[in-house]
């Protein structure tokens, strides 16, 4: 008897109950995190362990992750890079720099607001946008 994973099945797992943003920003993922920690008062940092590899035309792609767990609650921040070397983590929305997903607790509207609008006035941000599950094609590249 073989088993059979269901990747769709995963997806929607790791993805109930979750909003993601999708940012154009050109800067550096470290100078980007440092403004939002700074603005946000968050604690944004790489984890490596989470880092995304892609297997394309014979090579290697890392995205790397970041990471910021809400102190009170379960909520938790990844900020992901969308790039890497010409490659993109998401090649449907390739204008976009970088991937905000909150996951782990519920995420109102208010609240998406109250992060979203700071956001905006980081210098060097062009867009900040949510991204609904429907719009994302290529949803497994985000599942760590």
């Amino acid at each position: 008897m073989k088993l059979k994973l269901d990747l769709d099945e995963l997806a929607n797992d790791f993805f109930d109950n979750t909003r993601l943003m999708g940012i154009v920003a050109p800067l550096k993922s470290y100078q980007f995190c440092w403004h939002l920690n700074h603005l946000l008062h968050f604690d944004f940092r790489i984890n490596n362990d989470i880092e995304i590899q892609l297997y394309k035309k014979n090579r290697r792609y890392y995205f790397s992750v970041f990471e910021y767990r809400e102190p009170v609650g379960s909520l938790v921040h990844y900020l992901y890079n969308n790039q890497f070397d010409g490659e993109y983590l998401l090649p449907e929305f390739r204008h976009l720099d970088f991937l905000w997903l909150m996951k782990g607790d519920t995420v109102t509207d208010a609240f998406l607001q109250q992060v979203m609008n700071p956001v905006k006035t980081i210098q060097g941000v062009q867009l900040v946008m949510e991204l609904t599950n429907e719009q994302i094609k290529n949803k497994g590249h985000l599942i760590f």
